[in-house]
């Protein structure tokens, strides 16, 4: 793709990139933040993108990876409040397999789901949902990894069981 053309595709993108900066942070500043080094970091590598494929698809993953990468190191939300965000990323189909509406299960309904969880599961099952390691969550919370794996292991049961209607 010649520069001129990568960059206004990069432009006709700036308004859904800003929203979904906006979903992950939950803030203006830091979804402006997040969409220039977006931005940055895709210009800096026009040279790695490759022709036949999704041009959107590759901005979003740079987003994303960007973020996941901040929220690591505790740049983008700030480690202490971001752990109290249940779900910070869901990875949703855009094709869905249901015969009907009501088959559907949504974001709000995961996310409410849990809320509902007690701190002991909730606080390591968001954390590794936003990308932590077993390891980080352990130190972080000051609890033995293995005990971080069965919080985690534990949330997911709950999950599917609550949710069990909706398997296929």
């Amino acid at each position: 793709m010649k520069n001129a053309a990568f960059q206004e595709n990069i432009l006709k993108l700036q308004s859904n990139l800003l929203n979904f900066a906006l979903m992950l942070t939950s803030n203006r500043d830091d979804a402006y933040d997040l969409l220039q080094d977006t931005t940055l970091k895709a210009l800096d590598n026009e040279d790695k993108y490759n022709e036949s494929a999704n041009f959107k698809g590759w901005m979003f993953t740079i987003m994303r990876n960007i973020f996941i990468n901040n929220y690591r190191h505790g740049r983008c939300l700030g480690v202490s409040a971001a752990v109290d965000d249940p779900v910070l990323e869901l990875s949703i189909s855009n094709e869905s397999h249901a015969e009907a509406p009501e088959d559907c299960l949504y974001a709000h309904e995961i996310t409410e789901a849990i809320d509902n969880f007690v701190p002991e599961l909730r606080q390591p099952f968001a954390m590794h949902v936003a990308g932590y390691m077993y390891q980080e969550i352990a130190e972080n919370m000051g609890i033995p990894v293995g005990t971080v794996k069965s919080r985690i292991f534990s949330a997911r049961q709950q999950l599917q069981r609550q949710f069990s209607e909706y398997r296929h």
